[in-house]
């Protein structure tokens, strides 16, 4: 700790992000990667892109892509906000439209960058326990605070919520902006988007990083009433101009384009997490129902920090949480064909 650091920065707690090891013939399944890469439209595009052009900035507002997230979401480009990946739209969010004099609810299991942007923005932040079986209760999220957010499907449980209660918990809380982080929603969860034209406290944010392949591009957006996505605009133009580049504005615009590679991407990660799911339960895991890229499971007979190294040795990386309700559990991403195997294949060895 330096001297020269303000106050604030002192008391800052950061995220971990999923480690990224160097490891020789690993097999990486613990940062939710989508197991294909990208479509070869997406290539084309940034190829063609990576040109003299590149001395030029990008499109500030990025219109192009926002013309093309409208079109698709059946929503008008006002209804649209662009961000360096997820991460930071839900950074202005938490800015700008959460009510800083109360608290902000979230899942007691769920993503852990939520508490740090409470935290760096000086939000208070209430989390709210799921179910036994990790399941959200909408119940649960009635009474006075400053908004809400959850991801649908949550992470890392990989539950998801029916839309009709997200809709429960988006029409009891009228006074506060409700956020639905779908960053995994194509993997078989419902999209909120349909809702955001009823509702003008909903906001829905995605990114291209899991099922369009695009984790290093880092685009991210919300959609949701104009009133909101105004506000956003303010706190992005007041703090990055430019959040996409050239290159990822291209790239996001092509994977939109090719409709029939992003069914054959999703499909495959849907096959393969029934088939994980199948091999974990017939050796003894208890497997929480995902509907994202990954499960989360655990062993009865096995500490989930045993399990996780006992993998490691094995040049097996998976997600472990040294935290209450979770730490014996495993989030496992789903990986390709042979990653699945590698993955089957050790774990009777171990358990």
């Amino acid at each position: 700790m330096s001297r020269f650091w303000s106050p604030r920065v002192k008391e800052l707690t950061p995220y971990v992000p999923g480690e990224q090891p160097k490891l020789k013939d690993l097999v990486k399944l613990n940062t939710n990667e989508h197991p294909l890469g990208p479509s070869p439209k997406v290539l084309e595009a940034i190829r063609a892109e990576a040109g003299d052009n590149l001395r030029l900035y990008p499109d500030p507002n990025g219109d192009v892509l926002k013309a093309k997230l409208a079109d698709y979401h059946g929503v008008s480009t006002k209804q649209v906000f662009l961000g360096n990946g997820s991460d930071e739209v839900l950074a202005h969010i938490f800015f700008g439209l959460f009510q800083h004099g109360k608290p902000v609810l979230f899942p007691d299991i769920t993503y852990s960058f939520y508490p740090v942007y409470c935290g760096i923005y000086h939000i208070e932040a209430r989390a709210i326990p799921v179910a036994e079986d990790f399941s959200i209760r909408p119940e649960d999220y009635a009474g006075d605070c400053g908004g809400i957010i959850f991801p649908n499907p949550n992470a890392p449980s990989g539950r998801a919520l029916a839309l009709s209660d997200v809709e429960r918990i988006v029409a009891g809380n009228p006074d506060v902006v409700v956020v639905i982080d779908e960053a995994y929603v194509d993997f078989g969860a419902e999209s909120a988007i349909k809702l955001v034209d009823r509702y003008p406290n909903l906001l829905v944010t995605q990114t291209l990083s899991k099922s369009r392949s695009l984790a290093g591009l880092r685009v991210g957006f919300a959609v949701g009433h104009e009133d909101l996505i105004e506000a956003l605009e303010r706190v992005k133009n007041s703090f990055n101009s430019y959040p996409l580049d050239r290159l990822a504005l291209v790239g996001a615009v092509a994977a939109y384009d090719d409709e029939d590679y992003f069914r054959h991407a999703t499909d495959y990660v849907i096959r393969e997490r029934q088939r994980v799911t199948a091999g974990l339960e017939q050796l003894g895991f208890d497997v929480v129902p995902s509907a994202a890229n990954f499960v989360l499971a655990r062993h009865p007979g096995h500490a989930g920090a045993d399990l996780a190294a006992a993998l490691r040795e094995r040049s097996i990386i998976v997600r472990h949480f040294s935290k209450p309700r979770i730490e014996d559990h495993l989030r496992i991403t789903i990986g390709s064909e042979a990653q699945n195997d590698a993955l089957l294949g050790a774990l009777p060895d171990i358990v």
